[in-house]
């Protein structure tokens, strides 16, 4: 009998500090990456440095509030585990949490992934849809661990799922829960905000087709649960510095809603997992303003984390890509950016 096919499987995630004495190395990883400041060397470690110990204290006080340390990992390898149980017809496969700015970072995962001998390594960010500063980055990070580590198994990427049936599934049974209790709190008619994290205008100058994939996954939704293009929205949150940043943003829409008389249903479209952005910005701080503007009723739909329609998809992006000879492939197979963005097929090699 033949040995089973040993495949890897990586999963891309941002990682997040894991006690208050990790936030400020957390932010200078963060903020010393050249996809977030494109300053040359030696001035981007200066200028990370200076921005991760100015923001410091904030982000303490932020992960103070939710326990002291980031969710994102045990979210992350919770997904992964659920992942492996749905993959184990493809041979024996190993999958791994592999963060961006903090532990387990590239370079350990790599070692980790070597010692397992894969015949073939797929990357599998937790970023449906691609940008520049999220999935290019731990590309590259990946490539250049793995070259240093010796890792040549045969390696494929899965670059983007913006619409991918299963995550699509997920999204909106949560979000369909999510108007039944807003009909539930209030009379008002509900209006769907769907949040994505911020980017700045000039990183979408330069072609990052980020915006319009999220603008696919919230077609997909909303036609999934039969919306009309009044009933919703998107908007982007947590955006920082003086940068103009992509609109409209979520706190102007949560105020534009007071304003109209309608409820909030506030789904993290680009979030797959709960971390300092759901617990803190939408449960809290959006909630108050919510409260603050005359919204009648405030619901903050879960991300999709281990749900079973989501690990699917995953598992079928996976299997795709396992049989298919493309080193890079979205969830159709090919690109699905414009001929003017900057994807992963001319951005990250």
């Amino acid at each position: 009998m033949a040995a089973a096919r040993r495949i890897a499987v990586v999963l891309f995630n941002l990682g997040g500090p894991d006690s208050a004495a990790a936030v400020e190395p957390f932010l200078v990883n963060l903020f010393s990456d050249p996809a977030i400041i494109g300053l040359s060397w030696p001035l981007r470690p200066l200028v990370a440095r200076w921005i991760a110990h100015k923001r410091a204290a904030t982000a303490r006080g932020i992960y103070a509030r939710i326990g002291g340390r980031s969710p994102i990992l045990p979210n992350t390898e919770a997904q992964a585990a659920a992942l492996g149980e749905r993959l184990r017809d493809l041979g024996e496969v190993g999958v791994y949490s592999c963060m961006r700015y903090w532990h387990p970072m590239s370079g350990d995962v790599t070692a980790a992934v070597k010692a397992f001998a894969p015949d073939e390594v797929v990357l599998l960010p937790l970023y449906p849809q691609f940008s520049s500063t999220t999935t290019a980055s731990s590309y590259r990070a990946w490539l250049a661990a793995a070259a240093a580590a010796g890792l040549t198994a045969p390696t494929k990427l899965i670059c983007c799922y913006p619409a991918e049936p299963g995550f699509i599934a997920a999204s909106a049974a949560l979000l369909r829960n999510g108007l039944a209790e807003s009909r539930a709190k209030t009379a008002c008619p509900p209006r769907v905000l769907f949040s994505a994290h911020g980017l700045p205008k000039k990183i979408v100058g330069r072609g990052d087709p980020y915006p319009s994939q999220v603008e696919q996954s919230a077609r997909a939704i909303a036609a999934a649960l039969e919306l009309s293009g009044t009933e919703w929205r998107v908007c982007y949150q947590s955006r920082v510095g003086p940068l103009e940043w992509l609109g409209p943003y979520a706190d102007e829409e949560i105020r534009r809603a007071g304003r109209d008389g309608v409820a909030v249903v506030l789904f993290p479209i680009a979030f797959v997992s709960e971390h300092s952005e759901t617990l803190v910005e939408l449960d809290i701080d959006y909630r108050h303003l919510a409260e603050q503007s005359g919204v009648s009723a405030y619901v903050r739909v879960p991300t999709v984390g281990t749900t079973p329609a989501f690990i699917s998809g995953l598992a079928a992006l996976v299997g795709e890509a396992v049989a298919s000879p493309a080193p890079v492939r979205s969830q159709f197979g090919p690109r699905l950016c414009a001929a003017g963005e900057r994807c992963c097929v001319n951005s990250v090699a």
